[in-house]
């Protein structure tokens, strides 16, 4: 089969390698149909994630057709179409009891990570009874693809944790795609105010069309205070990350008003400034996480009632094939206008 393998810092090849079989029979084999790129594929090509082995197949995220099924799994049947959920969960360990599905003593995140991941034409996923979902049928494909990773993402991490209420006025700062999925929805818990921060003037003008209340460009203005003129001196009540880098990290804990929630959802790769020294006094709450994909049926029911507007994420298709390519143009973002990017397998 096709897939896309890591080698090392910014060295990937699509090449020819073995289709996955059953290992332990709670295994399923899916031809994926759709995938697509993550901002942490990306870090891995940047060599962000060291640990990864030489050989990795990418991705965590894709929809597929089951081809083959272990014989301990109940939940699934050969033929079934299905979302492969980019968290891994074994079901019964202590943390999946709790629903930190995340970590998973047996799972969590290891697709594309600590084992082959989606980027080929076949993929292996463990524990398949309690990592796959069922797609409604008036579900599309491309929008199932969201589902994987970045909408629950945005919700649980950026909205949950930041508990978004009705009438609260919010910041995300980052309108790529997991930003734009924060900023969908929070619309479920009714803010008066979303104001989004980047500097990419056609993620702000899309965030516009998403629902955003507000855009500040952080490249041309000084976002802390735009966002204290629309919201007042305090600041806002919810402060969401979405980036993971120093700078947008500096913008939320000098925005957030006493009393309120930081939420960081980026995945950093530095350290950054706390700055306790001025944020002790605040009575924040403050978050972090990785994504536990366990609102993933909800947003599964809410997404097929099309109350959710994901289609105008999609930017970019490109056949498995070129999936190289695929890599340089989400790598230049801005440049190509390139926001989720959908990988068919031809």
């Amino acid at each position: 089969m096709k897939a896309l393998v890591y080698y090392g810092e910014h060295k990937i090849a699509l090449e020819e390698r073995p289709k996955p079989t059953i290992i332990k029979q709670t295994d399923v084999i899916v031809k994926v149909l759709k995938t697509t790129i993550c901002g942490t594929d990306l870090g891995i090509y940047k060599g962000k994630n060291p640990e990864i082995e030489s050989g990795r197949i990418l991705g965590h995220e894709g929809v597929g057709i089951i081809e083959e099924v272990g014989d301990s799994v109940s939940q699934f049947k050969k033929g079934d179409k299905v979302l492969i959920s980019c968290i891994t969960s074994c079901g019964s360990c202590e943390y999946c009891k709790k629903q930190m599905y995340s970590h998973c003593k047996n799972g969590g995140w290891i697709l594309g990570y600590m084992i082959d991941g989606v980027q080929a034409e076949y993929v292996r996923i463990p524990y398949a009874d309690n990592s796959l979902h069922r797609i409604p049928e008036n579900i599309d494909d491309e929008i199932a693809v969201l589902l994987s990773d970045i909408l629950p993402t945005g919700h649980e991490i950026g909205v949950q944790y930041g508990n978004v209420k009705p009438g609260d006025e919010i910041a995300i700062i980052g309108a790529g795609p997991v930003g734009m999925s924060v900023l969908l929805t929070a619309q479920f818990y009714s803010p008066s105010k979303i104001i989004m921060i980047d500097m990419d003037e056609n993620r702000l003008q899309l965030a516009k069309e998403l629902g955003a209340t507000h855009t500040i460009n952080s490249g041309t203005t000084n976002a802390e205070e735009a966002v204290k003129k629309i919201v007042g001196a305090e600041g806002v009540d919810v402060a969401i990350e979405a980036v993971g880098i120093p700078e947008t990290w500096n913008i939320c804990q000098n925005i957030v008003k006493p009393g309120g929630h930081l939420a960081n959802v980026g995945v950093h790769g530095k350290k950054v400034d706390f700055e306790i020294q001025k944020l002790w006094i605040k009575n924040l709450t403050i978050t972090t996480g990785l994504v536990n994909t366990n609102t993933t049926p909800m947003l599964l029911k809410a997404t097929s009632t099309n109350s959710l507007d994901l289609k105008k994420m999609i930017t970019h298709h490109f056949p498995l094939s070129d999936l190289e390519h695929a890599y340089q143009v989400f790598l230049n973002g801005a440049e190509e206008k390139a926001l989720k990017i959908i990988i068919n397998n031809e």
